[in-house]
């Protein structure tokens, strides 16, 4: 709302009031001439322009005059924040505290758009380095440790999310990879195959076999594609949504995997060009997220609790839950 608006409000309810008055007469009158009437009217309407114009100059600038404030003493923002006072000196444009002076000196108030915080950039082209971990750290994820998650809440499985590690207890070093750790397999082979030394852990080919999520098979993993809920694989699975909903025309880009496993329906709605975010939490299994990522399929270790998962809304055209 511009200066003097009030003004101006007030004015036309009070002009509009008569108006009504006005014309409720003119409607009871019926005699005289109606030309007569019709040229009044043009004149009436011409008045009426050029006074409303004319009162919106008035009353802009006199709301103008009357929100004019005096310039705003430098010397106590850089008070109030902890910054320098050297801009203050630069140019001979000095502030006087005063505030008569200020007001003078308005006019010749030199602008300071440079910086005036007390942090210092390092320049210098020494690279800091940082040892290497302990080996145990080998699957170390600093806010998703298990023995730290014990500490929190069970309800609604808070202990499962993030909980980053305090100044006190972080680890200056870098994490390790495995002992024996190989470059991944190649995408489209890494779908159904991961090296076995780069992810060591049996557990899920005992505890998920009958699932048939996945199989070791001499130095590496084999990915059936089998889970939770597709038994019979993923691309049988999918092929049974899509007869419900058309996922290769393309109206169906992005989807979002909970509780992923392995991440092979992730994995497998690649072949129809959509792209799947999958997340699962840090469990007995360790890291499930860790296979997935061997495979290639975009994961991180999440869980739906107590948080929103770091997502705006509408990012996925269709919503998956693996673990139902």
């Amino acid at each position: 709302m511009f200066p003097g608006a009030e003004y101006l409000i007030l004015f036309l309810a009070s002009t509009s009031v008569a108006g009504n008055r006005k014309n409720k007469m003119a409607r009871d009158y019926t005699g005289g001439s109606p030309k007569h009437h019709h040229l009044e009217s043009k004149k009436k309407r011409l008045t009426w322009i050029f006074g409303v114009s004319a009162l919106c100059v008035v009353c802009y600038m006199l709301g103008a005059w009357q929100t004019t404030s005096s310039p705003v003493n430098r010397s106590e923002l850089y008070q109030r924040v902890g910054c320098d006072e050297t801009s203050q000196n630069q140019g001979g444009n000095n502030v006087s505290s005063s505030p008569s002076a200020a007001s003078a000196s308005s006019s010749s108030l030199h602008l300071d758009f440079e910086s005036h915080h007390q942090v210092e950039i390092n320049k210098s082209d020494a690279v800091q380095k940082f040892p290497a971990c302990d080996m145990a750290y080998s699957e170390y994820t600093p806010c998703q440790d298990t023995q730290r998650g014990r500490k929190f809440d069970r309800k609604m499985l808070k202990y499962r999310e993030r909980h980053c590690p305090t100044k006190e207890e972080q680890l200056l070093c870098l994490i390790p990879a495995p002992p024996k750790y190989k470059t991944p397999f190649k995408w489209p082979q890494s779908r159904d195959f991961a090296w076995y030394d780069n992810i060591p852990h049996r557990e899920l080919s005992i505890e998920k076999a009958v699932q048939n999520w996945i199989q070791v098979e001499g130095d590496r993993f084999r990915f059936p594609g089998g889970g939770t809920m597709f038994p019979r694989g993923a691309g049988a699975y999918i092929d049974d949504i899509d007869a419900l909903i058309p996922l290769s025309k393309g109206n169906i880009r992005t989807a979002i995997d909970t509780g992923c496993g392995v991440a092979s329906w992730g994995a497998y709605l690649l072949r129809n060009d959509i792209l799947a975010m999958s997340f699962a939490p840090r469990d007995t299994h360790a890291a499930q997220v860790q296979f997935a990522l061997e495979r290639g399929v975009p994961a991180m270790i999440g869980v739906l609790a107590s948080k929103r998962l770091p997502y705006p809304a509408r990012a996925f055209d269709m919503a998956h839950c693996s673990a139902a």
